[in-house]
């Protein structure tokens, strides 16, 4: 009985140990997820973060790193990562390498911790329109509110942030007097606790941020995340949908189904994948567009034109739905559409082209003199004929010439009935005639 205990005792500490074990290694390699942050700061990129989000959260991880090497972007794409680093529950550390500049500065301050490589620089956070000019008064008032509160929610100092922002701040001891937008180096940036610490390398990051022996995950965008980033920013989607459009209408100038059309349908798949991939696009509006597409063609054979305009419409407010905003894509619509009008124009009056797709609904047959149809008799033998009013001319009646009673019109004054009249003049069936004063021999 004892050395049953015995035997017990050891088999249950035996396997206590084993289960011990696969603890202390994950304890000793916790993941860390590897995050780049790279060009413009747009809301592709925040489809790629969502993803690397929730893939690091489902693995349990500890840590997730973003490395930024951003000169900034788009402010409403930067305000949903910035939301959702804040919604997150792991530990989030940004790794400046290079630069964060504004959009990027916004994101850089939402992490817990910051790291900044030695010549890495962080701000210069200033608002500007797609024109390159300084934002209106309402938008600026809003971007400087949300980069004070970026600072908050990391418990830094949000006059700095707010100077990055706002160049009407005076901080000349880091050059940027008023007039100037505050940007830090990375010993500034420690200085004032904007950064945690300077580090060259991820593995530095890691050690100071007391990550030891970390299972290091290096999470890279998809071809298709890559495509969706390019497609869904703002200055490739008119283009994108500009091809789309003069395609579409050279198209409607070749016979048959040829290079414009599948430039078209290419564009417009590329401009629905993209923002599909990107979160934007859901399969209704892609099934709108589908629908109003078959409308537009169905127009080419049912006559009337409502089909069609419910079918352009329908296509324009797929379009509209499917983008980041619905300003922008109007704005991208109108550019595409003012394009193809263009392009209609110059192949219309440069080339002489015509709507070869209208064929079929134009018709082309014609009932000419040359193919043998008359609409009506010519009678150009009457003229110089004599006759008799068999009625009053007022100035149209009827006539008599040769026993044939013929419709008449005087060639301009009254004519009595029984008077002798002269045809002058044939127009297809209307007869002239003109009273004459000598009487007609027998």
């Amino acid at each position: 009985m004892k050395q049953t205990r015995v035997f017990s005792w050891l088999f249950m500490m035996t396997l206590s140990f084993l289960l011990i074990i696969p603890s202390l290694t994950a304890f000793a390699n916790a993941k860390v997820y590897h995050v780049p942050i790279e060009d413009n700061v747009e809301k592709g990129l925040l489809a790629f973060l969502e993803r690397a989000f929730k893939e690091a959260e489902e693995q349990q991880a500890e840590a997730i790193v973003l490395e930024i090497h951003t000169p900034g972007g788009y402010t409403d794409a930067a305000d949903k990562i910035g939301k959702l680093l804040d919604q997150s529950e792991m530990k989030v550390i940004a790794y400046i390498n290079t630069k964060a500049h504004s959009a990027g500065a916004f994101i850089a301050l939402h992490a817990d911790k910051i790291y900044m490589s030695q010549n890495a620089t962080m701000g210069a956070a200033g608002i500007i329109d797609g024109e390159g000019n300084t934002a209106d008064e309402k938008a600026e008032s809003a971007w400087f509110a949300a980069m004070q509160a970026a600072a908050l929610s990391s418990n830094r100092d949000p006059k700095y942030a707010l100077a990055m922002a706002d160049k009407s701040k005076h901080f000349p001891q880091y050059r940027a007097p008023a007039g100037k937008f505050l940007t830090f180096t990375a010993d500034e940036a420690v200085e004032v606790k904007y950064a945690e610490g300077i580090a060259n390398t991820l593995e530095e990051v890691l050690q100071q941020a007391g990550i030891e022996d970390p299972d290091i995950i290096d999470l890279e965008p998809t071809l298709a995340e890559n495509i969706a980033r390019i497609i869904t920013n703002p200055i490739v989607v008119p283009i994108l949908l500009s091809i789309a459009s003069l395609g579409l209408v050279l198209e409607l100038y070749s016979p048959g189904f040829g290079v414009p059309g599948t430039m078209s349908l290419s564009a417009f798949g590329l401009f629905f994948f993209g923002h599909t991939i990107a979160g934007f696009a859901g399969y209704e509006t892609i099934i709108m567009f589908v629908i109003g597409l078959i409308l537009l063609i169905l127009e080419l054979f049912v006559p009337g034109g409502i089909v069609g305009i419910i079918g352009g419409a329908l296509m324009i407010i797929s379009l509209l739905f499917s983008g980041a905003s619905v300003t922008h894509m109007a704005y991208s619509i109108i550019i595409a559409m003012f394009i193809a009008v263009m392009g209609m124009v110059i192949v219309m009056k440069f080339f002489g082209k015509k709507l070869h797709v209208f064929n079929k609904l134009v018709l082309k047959d014609a009932t000419t003199t040359e193919e043998g149809y008359v609409s009506n008799t010519n009678r150009i033998e009457l003229i110089g004929r004599m006759g008799e009013a068999l009625t009053p001319l007022r100035p149209a009646g009827v006539i008599i010439v040769d026993k044939e009673r013929i419709d008449a019109v005087s060639e301009g004054g009254y004519i009595d009935k029984g008077k002798s009249v002269e045809v002058i003049k044939v127009e297809g069936s209307r007869i002239v005639v003109r009273e004459i004063y000598k009487k007609m021999e027998e």
